[in-house]
């Protein structure tokens, strides 16, 4: 079969990974896989792998990205693709206007995956409009239920995001020029009880809430230093600076340090005594929750959305109550000194999610399953 995937572009993130996962899933089984996007970082590996890529910005929120709905729509009736898969909410309401305008007979099947637990209203109701849509976690599965009442809950079929057990394997060791490397760089995380959270520079990742439970941990006389790993959003510099300052001003600049991005996260898992998800809302589904967790580190995280599912299935020793930063550190303290981790388990594994996510599109073409919406 040949399989269209559609996104805004590839830069990095859950969203593009799982894109490529599912492209060289394709391409491994036979198939054909056709990746549209505006391009980025990760297109020259999504090539090694066999897929092919067509440049297209339609993720550009502007009624000027309205235009390319007839381009696309000719485009689509040469390919001939079995089925299309839309992954982004712009980018889906452009290929599905485009998807809606070709005879019955010439149109691929349609998928959707709600990826996020986007704003409710009409403009996101486009990512409901799959003749299947996959949802990314129980959690997802409910948002559909309760804010998209016209979806057909039928069509609706959870598949767990998942991590590959060699990329993040249990109980790894990092290498001892990788550990030089590193205390090279920061000698004052040596001997320390080291405490990491990962997550791009924005308001929702709980920036605030680590620093207040590294000043209130510090304070209980553990010798403990704090690790933020990611970037710093270019729209959101000013959040950044804002951090800073607060590290500043609680005195713990030798204690909390800024790596920046990373492409050494499961390195810097590793070396974690516990790892921490402290977003505000809810995650869709919680991605570095599960890699750490897979590493073998303690993972600590507020007890909604999808973090809550992977830590009550993993770690349950790691759910807090959302905001209680006391609660928070009193589970580090316990974890810490009872050096409690998670066990190896096979749950939430990209080997599933990848067949799962290829043995709904060989259903949706089979006869029984043509009639179309």
């Amino acid at each position: 079969m040949k399989v269209i995937q559609v996104l805004p572009d590839l830069n990095g993130g859950g969203v593009e990974k799982g894109t490529l996962e599912v492209a060289q899933a394709l391409v491994e089984a036979g198939h054909e896989s056709v990746v549209v996007s505006a391009g980025g970082s990760m297109v020259e590996r999504l090539l090694s792998l066999g897929s092919r890529h067509v440049c297209w910005d339609l993720g550009r929120k502007s009624l000027a990205t309205l235009r390319h709905i007839w381009a696309v729509r000719k485009w689509l009736r040469q390919e001939k693709a079995d089925i299309l898969h839309l992954r982004s909410r712009m980018p889906a309401w452009i290929m599905w206007l485009a998807w809606r305008g070709l005879p019955l007979n010439e149109r691929p099947r349609l998928v959707t995956t709600v990826h996020g637990l986007y704003s409710v209203s009409w403009y996101s109701a486009i990512m409901c409009k799959g003749e299947r849509v996959i949802a990314v976690s129980d959690t997802v599965q409910r948002y559909i239920a309760d804010n998209y009442p016209a979806t057909d809950l039928n069509k609706v079929v959870r598949i767990f995001r998942g991590v590959d057990h060699d990329e993040f394997p249990y109980g790894l060791l990092p290498e001892g020029q990788w550990l030089d490397a590193w205390y090279e760089q920061y000698p004052h995380t040596k001997g320390r009880v080291i405490l990491t959270l990962p997550g791009r520079l924005t308001r929702l990742k709980g920036h605030h809430d680590f620093i207040e439970l590294m000043a209130s941990l510090k304070q209980a006389g553990l010798n403990v230093c704090g690790l933020i790993v990611g970037g710093e959003d270019d729209k959101r510099k000013s959040y950044a600076d804002e951090l800073y300052v607060k590290v500043k001003d609680a005195g713990l600049e030798g204690d909390i340090f800024f790596t920046g991005a990373r492409s050494d996260i499961r390195h810097i898992y590793a070396i974690s005594n516990v790892v921490f998800s402290l977003s505000s809302k809810p995650e869709s589904f919680g991605r570095t929750v599960l890699e750490s967790l897979r590493i073998g580190t303690a993972t600590v995280g507020y007890d909604h959305g999808g973090v809550g599912e992977i830590l009550t299935a993993l770690f349950p020793a790691g759910l807090v109550a959302k905001g209680d930063i006391g609660e928070c550190a009193l589970r580090t303290q316990q974890i810490v000194k009872e050096k409690l981790k998670p066990e190896n388990a096979s749950l939430f594994t990209r080997k599933e999610m990848l067949e799962r996510t290829l043995a709904l599109y060989c259903d949706l073409l089979k006869p029984a399953n043509r009639k179309q919406i």
